[in-house]
């Protein structure tokens, strides 16, 4: 029996072939841009912890604008994957255009908020006269970027969607060198440029968000695949299209909100401990990224998976991908969390911050060390198998119940009542993971999350 099981996990070729295709470039883009994600941190980080607190609060802002419109793109995708797998075409130029109707729309407010209430923003969570500032330069001139992430997500995520991943990783890593290639002649002024500081980070992900989305359509209308529509092709949805849409991609919509709110509720909650808190957040952060773009494939790869097979009508074979991907995610864990736990005093010593941001940094990577074979499961099955499935109702109940039943208030707890160091507060908040992980895995056994979303369209 065991052998039989192994045989099935570890043999087929077929499993690894489509899984590969898929998650291997969404890896390598993501671990790309997680990388110079750290080395824009370092980059800021060599100016001081004021300026690394600031960019990380002015990016709570960019944090839950892309929280928010990759909700509607992912609630799409749903879509997109499993019309791929019915070989519709036509519906899925349609589901493209709803997904860039929406995203812009979005982008146009945030770039409003950046532009006009950037102080209000920072604010919320940091009263330090300095960090406000620096942060409200930043919103004005990262705000610009906005609509053109709304238009590169919506075309990167759909070519996901229809297993196209190479074109969106060549056209990511492109922008993202560009980004930190700006980033070292504009916060420091090399090569002639000024020295901006915080503010040359800002000019410089605007310049990089520029080229990519230049670069990213030309690449897809130039190829004619199904991606590049007209837009007659892109708008031919109705009233009644977006109605029966909505019923599945809303709670992916609310699923993404309650985390991305959750998420920014916890920032507020650091912020109240401390400016050190906060850097102290903001670097794990930045290095846990690093680790977890493996998950993130993974997880993109099971959604794109599942979906194609649900739509096909392949229910049997989507159930036993599904039991395959949540396996591989408990072995990255393990890994993963083996990982963090070796290189973190290593990782830490790059960063030229004080001794109090080291030590609290390095307690909050042993414990995510601790709770990352539950935080992986619960990503690959909520946002690879459970939503590849259809299942996003649930999805949404599961998130909301966790992060505000449990989560969001132990923070506050943690932070302002019991006053604990930023460590154990992060500590607190490993109760939310294992609640959910014991749930998801629930759900997955009972065979509830498949759905054929297409037939209702």
């Amino acid at each position: 029996m065991k052998r039989k099981y192994f045989n099935r996990l570890f043999r087929d070729s077929e499993f690894y072939r489509i899984l590969f295709t898929i998650a291997l470039p969404i890896v390598i883009q993501n671990l790309i841009a997680s990388s110079l994600n750290m080395l824009d941190t370092v980059m800021i980080g060599r100016v001081g912890e004021t300026e690394i607190a600031a960019v990380g609060i002015a990016n709570q802002l960019f944090f839950f604008f892309t929280i928010l419109i990759m909700g509607f793109y992912s609630g799409a995708n749903i879509f997109i994957s499993q019309f791929w797998g019915n070989k519709d075409e036509t519906n899925i130029k349609r589901m493209l255009g709803l997904s860039l109707s929406i995203g812009t729309l979005i982008s146009l407010i945030f770039t409003f908020i950046a532009l006009v209430i950037p102080e209000a923003i920072i604010k919320i969570f940091n009263k330090d006269t300095n960090v406000v500032k620096l942060g409200s330069d930043y919103l004005r001139i990262v705000g610009l970027s906005y609509i053109f992430t709304a238009v590169t997500l919506a075309y990167s995520s759909a070519l996901r969607s229809i297993r196209k991943t190479i074109l969106p990783m060549i056209v990511s890593v492109v922008a993202l060198t560009i980004n930190a290639l700006f980033n070292y002649m504009l916060i420091f002024g090399n090569f002639g440029m000024p020295e901006m500081g915080v503010n040359g980070a800002a000019l410089a992900t605007l310049i990089a968000r520029i080229a990519e989305t230049v670069l990213l359509i030309i690449c897809v209308y130039i190829g004619k695949g199904t991606l590049a529509a007209g837009f007659r092709d892109m708008l031919s949805f109705d009233r009644t299209y977006v109605v029966k849409s909505f019923k599945t991609i809303l709670p992916v919509v609310f699923n993404e909100i309650c985390w991305g709110l959750g998420a920014v509720v916890y920032s507020v909650a650091y912020g109240r401990i401390g400016t050190q808190a906060i850097a102290s957040v903001q670097i794990t952060s930045t290095i846990s990224n690093l680790y977890m773009v493996l998950v993130f494939g993974i997880a993109n790869a099971s959604a794109v998976m599942v979906g194609n097979l649900i739509g096909a009508g392949e229910e049997e074979k989507g159930k036993d991908y599904a039991y395959r991907l949540s396996a591989l995610g408990v072995i990255t864990g393990v890994f993963i969390a083996i990982t963090i736990a070796v290189t973190a005093r290593g990782m830490l010593n790059i960063f030229k911050v004080s001794d109090t941001v080291v030590h609290d940094s390095l307690m909050i990577l042993y414990i995510t060390a601790v709770i990352m074979v539950m935080r992986v499961l619960n990503i690959i099955l909520i946002v690879g198998v459970l939503r590849g499935g259809g299942d996003a109702k649930y999805s949404l109940k599961l998130e909301a119940f966790t992060m505000w039943a449990i989560g969001v208030p132990l923070s506050f707890i943690g932070a302002i009542f019991l006053k604990l160091p930023v460590y154990w507060v992060v500590a607190l908040l490993t109760a939310e993971e294992m609640v959910k992980c014991f749930f998801a895995v629930k759900r997955l056994i009972s065979d509830k999350w498949i759905n054929r979303v297409v037939h209702d369209i």
